[in-house]
């Protein structure tokens, strides 16, 4: 299993605590960071504000964005992941509600490696979860010189 935090970036509080139960389920053991906007997010990301002094350089191995977020959106969020070349390479992957091509379009357009429409049933959502987890943190190869 890839070592690094995973950054879980999700504002509704069952979807988080959905997310997190799926993750420790799957036993994942990577340290998880949660945000819950896109300000709090870019902070944690570039190393400012609540987490001024963070190393920006250690990306997070995963980030799962939310794209309807307070304060900043995850679009925005993931625009800012892509322009710096701290974070560009890091893997994205929207986990969001939105079935809205256009919310699709947007998120690959900004360069996400995936998106993942969060099924309602709790059960489907674990198993989602689950399976994105496992996948970008046990099975997929980052770039060179990337955890």
């Amino acid at each position: 299993m890839r070592r690094g935090t995973l950054l879980l970036v999700e504002d509704d509080a069952d979807d988080l605590e959905l997310s997190l139960l799926a993750l420790r389920e799957c036993d994942i053991s990577n340290p998880i960071a949660v945000a819950r906007d896109g300000v709090e997010a870019l902070d944690y990301l570039f190393g400012t504000g609540a987490h001024d002094g963070r190393a920006p350089d250690d990306a997070p191995v995963l980030t799962l964005l939310d794209l309807k977020l307070p304060r900043v959106d995850g679009l925005e969020v993931l625009r800012r992941i892509r322009r710096d070349d701290r974070t560009r390479h890091a893997p994205v992957i929207m986990l969001t509600s939105s079935k809205q091509e256009r919310d699709v379009i947007a998120s690959y357009d900004l360069g996400a490696n995936g998106y993942v429409q969060k099924p309602v049933d709790f059960s489907q959502f674990v198993s989602t979860v689950k399976a994105v987890g496992l996948f970008w943190l046990v099975v997929n190869e980052p770039p060179p010189g990337r955890a």
